[in-house]
């Protein structure tokens, strides 16, 4: 069975010679001229990493309670410093006009405006399919939310965000409208496609040249490789004249051509799973807590499962 998926696959990865990247209902050419040569930058410049960690403490259908944590590293002038903040949001629904909406409350540092959290359960960007979203899915708005206030409260020449600088959100606009201009994006993932369905950053790194590179597909978007012994390709949003002061930040043996400042930050935000089972357990513990106890295991069918893995 594996062998005649994996013959199938074969036949059905096709590079055609021409080919066109997909990215806001346009079409971009592939085309080698837009390689350009990413040259390392030695001139002292502080640089900011921002990333944000995230758990789900308590879930019930209609109170969601979460934990959201946003971290910052700077380097600058050799020396590196930490800002970490963190709180609790708890998210309930609330009927009015007809409708339910999803409405929060922060315990803790109010990086972001309570209000911004307000949103339509039938909100098209966080819907699945016909269904209305779940509470949890504020979680994600919340956390990204952070990640920007935090970020828009440094001072440095160059900062530095996990992730795109796209709008995702309605709630995001007023963040990403008040931006610095000095502020970037390195993604991860990619979810581009290509007219042929092939994903960009395959095609590119086929006829990429050796060293480290970017390639232009408007004017604050680019791919990059960081590192020229890497095989991972990110994708770039902002100033690209700061691509070159992240060539040395790009040599962590851990993840080749990804800036250590963001595996850092994300290191430091990251909500473990035995953090979370502590803050779950300081709840379930809780003699004062029962209804919401008689609550959770109303719907932790899942939890039940998985445990028996």
């Amino acid at each position: 069975m594996l062998k005649e998926i994996s013959k199938y696959l074969r036949t059905e990865l096709i590079y055609p010679k021409e080919d066109q990247i997909i990215f806001n209902n346009k079409f971009f050419n592939i085309n080698k001229d837009n390689f350009s040569q990413i040259n390392s930058n030695q001139e002292e410049k502080s640089i900011a990493f921002v990333d944000g960690g995230q758990a789900e403490i308590y879930y019930s259908g209609n109170i969601c309670l979460s934990f959201i944590r946003v971290a910052a590293v700077i380097f600058k002038e050799n020396k590196k410093d930490i800002i970490k903040e963190e709180f609790f949001l708890l998210t309930k629904a609330k009927y009015q006009n007809n409708e339910i909406f999803y409405e929060s409350k922060i315990f803790g540092k109010k990086l972001i405006d309570e209000q911004d959290l307000f949103i339509s359960s039938n909100d098209s960007s966080i819907r699945f399919g016909r269904e209305r979203a779940p509470l949890s899915s504020v979680i994600s708005i919340a956390r990204r939310l952070a990640e920007l206030s935090l970020a828009n409260d440094i001072d440095v020449d160059i900062i530095v965000l996990d992730g795109t600088l796209e709008e995702k959100y309605d709630s995001e606009k007023r963040y990403l409208a008040v931006m610095k201009e000095n502020v970037c994006s390195i993604s991860k993932t990619c979810t581009l496609f290509t007219t042929s369905g092939n994903n960009p950053t395959i095609l590119l790194n086929k006829i990429s040249p050796k060293n480290c590179w970017c390639y232009m597909i408007d004017e604050r978007t680019n791919f990059v490789r960081l590192n020229e012994k890497s095989k991972h390709i990110f994708r770039f949003e902002g100033d690209k004249n700061n691509l070159p002061y992240l060539i040395d930040q790009s040599k962590d043996a851990v993840f080749l051509g990804y800036p250590y400042g963001l595996i850092l930050a994300d290191k430091l935000a990251r909500v473990s799973n035995q953090e979370k089972k502590s803050m779950v357990m300081k709840i379930l513990l809780d003699n004062e807590n029962k209804d919401l106890v008689d609550y959770l295991s109303a719907i932790n069918a899942h939890d039940i499962l998985d445990n028996l893995a």
